[in-house]
């Protein structure tokens, strides 16, 4: 009998896990799984549990927001085995579960998560840290963990946008250079990402281009400092998909590695959590690092 790690975010998404708990377990166990089951504690609390433990189970699975399967992948790279990972969406977005075509319900997820076919994922690299799908720095991004989840679990998707528009009228600018080994860009940016996503803050209209989930390639993102409101508008209405056309403010490319440099430490999230102040970072795409389950 192989034994079976599931752990889970008892806050994210209303709490909806709750419900299914018990047949998400009997799931398992009806797969012929020796189930462990625990209840992440704090931020964090994940990545902990599955360093310490994880390399002791045959298959993780976990339930949460993008943020828990962040920590829950964390850990599995740095414990230095390779152990597949499957995930029950149950948060506010979902970005990566929807990119992976995870069901959203809960029992079809659980279903998924124990008897799917194993896909060898794209991972990103940041420093010394790791990413699932979005590793980014200026405005808007502060409010994934800036947003309160009880906000999140009302309003969904429009509580980041009411968190964001607060920054509107204080928007930070930071002078960055950008080399991926084949070009170097450097210029005042608001805004800037490296995704590996379909879509980013449930936004899908962000990420521009062909996203392949496991071909080795980021997206990277990176928005002017608009010289005025018009161009800031421009900007916008790019961002959120209203603009289909290029817009001459933003640049956007492919790379398998993103060595950025700043003039002053920015605040970088990743997967909606908090990754520390940065001036110098590199970003590289680990590629088909980890085993996902997926239908």
């Amino acid at each position: 009998m192989e034994r079976l790690l599931f752990i889970y975010n008892q806050y994210s998404g209303k709490g909806r896990i709750k419900d299914s708990l018990s047949d998400v377990i009997d799931t398992f166990v009806k797969e012929n799984y020796e189930v462990t089951v625990y209840a992440t504690q704090a931020q964090g609390d994940a990545t902990r549990k599955v360093i310490e433990d994880g390399a002791d189970f045959d298959r993780i699975v976990c339930s949460g927001g993008d943020g828990t399967l962040d920590e829950v992948i964390t850990g599995v790279m740095k414990m230095g085995k390779r152990v597949p990972v499957g995930y029950l969406p149950a948060g506010s977005t979902n970005d990566f579960g929807n990119s992976l075509g995870i069901d959203k319900v809960i029992d079809d997820a659980a279903q998924i998560a124990a008897k799917g076919n194993l896909f060898p994922c794209d991972v990103g690299k940041f420093g010394d840290d790791f990413f699932v799908y979005v590793a980014a720095f200026g405005i808007f991004t502060e409010t994934s963990y800036s947003t309160s989840q009880k906000l999140k679990n009302t309003l969904g998707y429009a509580a980041y946008f009411l968190e964001g528009i607060k920054q509107l009228n204080n928007v930070p600018k930071y002078h960055v250079k950008i080399d991926t080994g084949k070009e170097v860009i450097e210029d005042d940016f608001i805004f800037g990402m490296v995704t590996n996503s379909m879509s980013v803050g449930g936004m899908t209209e962000i990420v521009k281009g062909e996203v392949g989930l496991s071909d080795g390639l980021f997206e990277g993102c990176f928005v002017q400092s608009p010289k005025n409101m018009i161009e800031l508008n421009e900007t916008l209405a790019f961002l959120s998909g209203l603009k289909k056309k290029e817009s001459p403010h933003v640049y956007n490319f492919q790379s398998s590695s993103f060595k950025i440099e700043c003039d002053d430490e920015m605040p970088w999230t990743l997967d909606g959590e908090f990754g520390g102040n940065h001036g110098n970072i590199e970003i590289e795409c680990c590629h088909e690092a980890i085993d996902i389950l997926v239908e």
